[in-house]
């Protein structure tokens, strides 16, 4: 009975931690798949763009028939859950072609909200205590999911509260370099119209 629990969580564990960062170049696009071996599986997706441009990326879901199931155009993030009705490959594209010159840094995770109940055993337990130990496995999944999803949004925000920092050091610094430029040249020739001045003016007295 413990053994089968522990197989439970550790399956728990390991749907929950299945999360990838790519790297999208510039008119690239990048696709994955997960397969399913029951009808009605519901299929959970999460993405966020942490950088590059204005952090929004294409993507499309296609079932094992090729038809499209969603497909969604400039999304910074998403989370949902989708049921997948037919058995087979399903395949996730994530597309940056929108772009000519940035790439995009992109976090997703695929999981299968699959009904793991039936793998634990119930001849030999007590019915009440197995409901139990169940539900408070659940219980903790569901706080660790929430906790998961709550770091990759802080991390989202600090990704791109840090980009927009830099963005704006680096505005600050062109601009100052602008200004820097300018002013020289304004003293520069502000001097060879004073220089013109006093030469034109000996030559009319000479």
């Amino acid at each position: 009975m413990l053994k089968s629990l522990v197989t439970f969580f550790a399956i728990l564990v390991i749907a929950h931690c299945s999360a990838l960062t790519i790297v999208l170049k510039a008119e690239e696009k990048s696709c994955y798949y997960i397969f399913t071996e029951k009808p009605k599986t519901s299929i959970g997706y999460y993405f966020a763009v942490q950088s590059g441009g204005d952090f929004d990326i294409d993507y499309t879901i296609k079932g094992p028939d090729e038809k499209v199931i969603v497909h969604e155009e400039k999304q910074r993030q998403g989370d949902w859950v989708f049921h997948a009705d037919q058995v087979g490959e399903y395949e996730f594209c994530f597309s940056n072609e929108m772009s000519k010159y940035v790439e995009k840094v992109v976090d997703f995770e695929i999981t299968l909200e699959s009904d793991f109940k039936a793998e634990l055993p119930n001849g030999g337990s007590n019915p009440v205590e197995v409901d139990g130990i169940v539900n408070s496995v659940e219980s903790i999944e569901t706080k660790l999911n929430a906790i998961g999803k709550k770091l990759q949004y802080y991390k989202t925000r600090n990704n791109r509260n840090q980009f927009t920092v830099k963005s704006t050091e680096s505005r600050i610094l062109y601009f100052s370099i602008y200004e820097m430029v300018l002013i020289v040249g304004m003293a520069i020739l502000q001097v060879t119209v004073v220089q013109i001045f006093f030469s034109g003016s000996r030559k009319t007295l000479v």
